[in-house]
């Protein structure tokens, strides 16, 4: 009779928990920076697929506080032809605004709205969205959850 042969054990899937999850902060400067290319690793960096306890179903990310942006760059072509609609719902309530209008009226929407459509449609997504902090200049209000900086295009 032959010898018994241990089977081995089947791995289990972690699944992270709403307690277990502790979110970090991370600086970011934007100067100089692609739009689209900084967009991308923040918005992973936001729902925690960087991370090995990402769960699809949880919001695992971390806190991304954006710093300088105004001077984020995009393509010349973009900066006149990019347009960046928004209707109020009524008959002729269509605002369209070109990237150099929407630069110059509010610097922080540009990349808001650049990481939101990476973003789930869900709620889910918007609590995600709510970690991100951009500012328009250097300084910013979160020096007491000291963030670490982070150059995602390095």
């Amino acid at each position: 009779m032959p010898a018994a042969v241990a089977k081995p054990k089947p791995f289990k899937t972690y699944q992270a928990k709403a307690g277990e999850i502790v979110g970090k902060w991370y600086l970011v400067d934007a100067a100089d920076q692609p739009l689209g290319r900084l967009a991308v690793p923040i918005a992973r960096r936001l729902m925690g697929k960087d991370k090995p306890t990402y769960t699809a179903h949880l919001d695992t990310g971390d806190f991304v506080v954006v710093i300088n942006a105004v001077e984020v760059k995009v393509h010349p072509k973009k900066y006149e032809g990019k347009v960046y609609r928004k209707w109020s719902g009524y008959p002729g309530g269509l605002h369209v605004r070109t990237f150099a209008e929407q630069q110059r009226r509010n610097p922080t929407r540009v990349i808001v709205d650049a990481v939101r459509r990476m973003l789930p449609k869900t709620l889910l997504g918007k609590a995600m969205l709510s970690k991100l902090k951009v500012y328009t200049g250097a300084k910013h209000p979160h020096a007491a959850q000291q963030p670490v900086a982070w150059a995602p295009l390095s």
